[in-house]
């Protein structure tokens, strides 16, 4: 089926468009776009730049998707925006491309939840099944692993990094990266333990939530050095799969920001 189109929108010719793409009333979408399959754009969308939106996302009104990154060294490279399949994306949203001094893209994943007038920043990679509650905001060249949560007014400084299965709450300011499983609130943010209620809502069994909260404990215990407890927590519970994943986060080479700690 081909694309249905409405009388008043303002579609580039040179957009690519897929099978059964549904564009509403007022939405502008401009040359270099591509729109896979069952795209639905509701009314008011506007997409602009190298944005390619992966089959079966759905934008709702006021949404501005590929517009020039909010950074002043960007001088129009056509750096991309590249969003993946079966998102959901609310009103207001704002997802900004790559620039040539990062990355060159901003890519996200599939099955996420951008709720009303959050905003993915330049150069942002983000994972799958990803939830922004209203109002939440990613920084530029930030990283956000699968099945992350971010309360409503959250917002992430640039360069950091949150983990998977990680939870942000409400208002937290996060300066610093955030490990897998754990969960941060505050201004500025800090770890307040680890995200039970996610894991229990994804079927983690009893057993591994035990190992994973008595890694933690240890990892952030006052005796030692950060070194000797990663070494401690790797040769008790290197037989867990989510314990090494924290473990690999940690100590992940390319790391530049300081590690989200509990307070003191």
């Amino acid at each position: 089926m081909m694309a249905t189109i409405h009388e008043t929108a303002i579609v580039d010719p040179s957009a690519k468009l897929g099978a059964n793409v549904m564009i509403g009333p007022f939405c502008v979408v401009g040359p270099n776009v591509i729109l896979a399959d069952d795209v639905l754009l509701k009314s008011h969308v506007v997409i602009d730049g190298h944005t390619h939106i992966g089959a079966r996302t759905e934008i709702s009104p006021f949404a501005v998707l590929g517009s020039p990154p909010q950074h002043l060294g960007y001088k129009g490279e056509d750096t991309k925006l590249i969003i993946g399949e079966d998102n959901f994306i609310r009103e207001h949203v704002t997802m900004n491309p790559g620039t040539i001094q990062g990355r060159g893209e901003t890519r996200i994943g599939n099955n996420c939840l951008f709720m009303a007038a959050t905003h993915v920043a330049h150069d942002c990679i983000v994972g799958d099944n990803v939830v922004m509650a209203n109002n939440a905001t990613l920084g530029g060249h930030v990283e956000v692993q699968n099945f992350v949560f971010f309360g409503g007014l959250s917002a992430v400084h640039q360069f950091c990094r949150i983990g998977s299965y990680s939870f942000v709450g409400a208002a937290a300011l996060v300066t610093t990266d955030v490990i897998p499983y754990g969960s941060v609130i505050g201004n500025h943010a800090k770890l307040e333990g680890l995200n039970i209620i996610g894991m229990k809502r994804r079927n983690t069994s009893r057993t591994v939530i035990h190992d994973i909260r008595a890694a933690y404990r240890l990892l952030f215990a006052a005796e030692g050095t950060l070194q000797e407890r990663i070494e401690d927590v790797s040769t008790l519970f290197g037989h867990r799969e989510e314990v090494t994943q924290i473990i690999g986060f940690i100590k992940d080479p390319a790391a530049t920001r300081n590690l989200c700690t509990p307070r003191t």
